[in-house]
């Protein structure tokens, strides 16, 4: 409204102004020349019948009085002397003039003057010998025309054009309020749309394709919605794999406990053998609560990160010397290829936690017999990169781009037989992110999978 309101009034008003203003200078232009005209006639008159010697001509003083009385004005005939020998309202009749004017028509200079306050035009024309060759100015007329009749029908203009205007005003105003209701009620539809999913999701995707905004809009956030809907699913899923994850250990040692509280003169093989069972258990579960930590203390940044300078490479060959147990223990081999000495201003723990949860990963869901895992440090000016590359079983491509998603399991029931949490991947990308960094994959199904990092080597705040 507001737009249409500028785009249809405001050219209105400047055009309203410009008509009247223009028509007023056409009118007081033709009003001039007029009057000029008939100024250049008189004089020519007065010249001839030798009226600057006898002012009492008749005709002469006839035909002033008939031009004061058709532009409602008034003439002055004023001689060499500077005397006003015609008055046409016989006020200064006699009198001596020097007013600018008729010293700079005397000088050859005529003048012509509007007074848009007082509402008349003053000018002077000279009066010219035009018996000599030199036609020296023996006089100079000085009339002054009324200009109230233009005013007038100024005034009528710009009533006329107020009331026009008037009437723009309140055509635009309604069509302005119907034109927006219309543009509106598409984004109503939306806005409704959304506060019904206020109470809970809606099973179908809202839709309004009036405008191509509103299609887009729509689109925007259906797309929104269902990602929410999948985090929210996964999330349920989550919490339905963790409270199972949680409850095994808690049952395992329940039953193990029993047994033994049940059994008092059990040997002291059987004895040993389930508390290391319970052990395990208890274990695992720290592993899973610790995993859950990690992760909240990414989210809340409830630490600064510790940064200091390490060797890279080092860093590597600790991970891996940790790792190597689990990795022999499922029959794989571990590479390391460092392509140069590289040192990094990063936090050690969060780094390493990153760095082994991927690379632990790429052991457990690597190939049964003969798998591998290999490595690769290098480094520029400003990064430095780490390739871990293993023979595994690959993930899915549906499922790539939402590994580094909470509680997400790619095999819900293959991951559960391996371990895990379905955190460790979340928890890496935090990691790198807190560095500045960023982690990529690249994945064939049963072929492998490589993960590709890339982290500042001067930390930046």
């Amino acid at each position: 409204m507001v737009l249409l309101f500028i785009m249809g009034i405001v050219p209105a008003l400047i055009i309203e102004n410009v008509v009247v203003r223009s028509y007023e200078s056409r009118a007081v232009s033709q009003r001039t020349v007029m009057v000029k005209n008939q100024c250049d006639i008189l004089a020519d008159q007065l010249v001839k019948r030798g009226y600057m010697n006898n002012p009492t001509d008749e005709v002469i003083n006839a035909e002033c009085d008939m031009l004061t009385n058709i532009y409602n004005g008034r003439i002055l005939v004023i001689n060499q002397d500077d005397r006003v020998i015609k008055d046409t309202y016989n006020l200064d009749l006699g009198k001596t003039s020097l007013s600018q004017e008729v010293i700079d028509c005397f000088s050859g200079k005529e003048t012509s003057l509007y007074d848009d306050e007082h509402q008349y035009i003053e000018m002077t024309v000279a009066i010219r010998n035009t018996e000599s060759r030199a036609r020296e100015i023996i006089g100079v007329l000085l009339i002054s025309v009324s200009t109230v009749e233009i005013n007038n029908s100024k005034e009528i203009l710009e009533t006329r054009g107020t009331l026009t205007l008037g009437i723009a005003i309140v055509l635009i105003l309604i069509l302005g309020l119907i034109l927006s209701r219309v543009l509106v009620q598409p984004f109503q539809k939306i806005t409704s749309a959304i506060e019904g999913i206020t109470d809970g999701y809606q099973d179908e995707d809202i839709s309004v394709p009036d405008y191509v905004e509103t299609e887009l809009i729509t689109d925007a956030f259906n797309r929104m919605l269902t990602r929410v809907k999948t985090v929210d699913d996964t999330r349920d899923e989550f919490v339905s794999n963790v409270s199972h994850e949680l409850k095994t250990p808690l049952a395992s040692m329940k039953v193990l406990a029993d047994s033994l509280n049940m059994n008092p003169d059990a040997p002291l093989e059987q004895y040993k053998e389930f508390m290391k069972d319970i052990s395990d258990e208890i274990d695992r579960e720290n592993q899973i609560i610790s995993d859950l930590l990690s992760l909240v203390r990414m989210d809340k940044n409830a630490a600064d990160l510790n940064i200091e300078e390490i060797s890279i490479n080092e860093e590597l060959e600790q991970i891996l010397r940790r790792l190597e147990p689990i990795a022999s223990k499922a029959n794989v081999k571990l590479y390391l290829d460092s392509f140069r000495p590289v040192t990094a201003e990063v936090d050690e723990t969060k780094l390493t936690l990153a760095l082994t949860n991927v690379i632990e990963n790429a052991i457990k869901y690597n190939k049964p017999e003969g798998g591998w895992v290999r490595i690769s440090l290098n480094a520029d000016r400003k990064y430095f990169y780490v390739s871990i590359a293993d023979s595994g079983i690959g993930i899915p491509e549906d499922d790539v781009d939402s590994i580094f998603e909470r509680f997400y399991r790619v095999d819900k029931s293959h991951s559960r037989d391996i371990g895990g949490t379905g955190l460790g991947l979340a928890i890496t990308k935090s990691a790198i992110a807190m560095h500045r960094g960023a982690i990529r994959v690249n994945s064939k199904l049963g072929e492998g999978t490589t993960f590709s990092i890339r982290i500042p080597l001067m930390h930046v705040v």
